[in-house]
């Protein structure tokens, strides 16, 4: 990790990223990985395009809140 707020490009080129098994069936898959307290999200058929990174803790909570149905 940087000084900075964000990520580094190089920690989420060498995340490990792994794809949705939900969005696997319809060729429109998002692809997810974890990048120190970030959580990195991008398209898999694009993967040198952007990537959307996010505090982890924020990623977790939006998770939560699609579980039980509050978004």
């Amino acid at each position: 990790m940087t000084g900075s707020s964000t990520p580094a490009t190089a920690e989420l080129t060498a995340a490990t990223w792994r794809t949705s098994s939900y969005s696997a069936a319809n060729n429109e898959c998002v692809e997810v990985a974890t990048a120190g307290p970030w959580v990195g999200l991008r398209d898999s058929t694009r993967p040198h395009a952007a990537t959307l990174a996010v505090p982890a803790n924020s990623f977790t909570a939006m998770i939560d809140a699609l579980r039980t149905g509050a978004l």
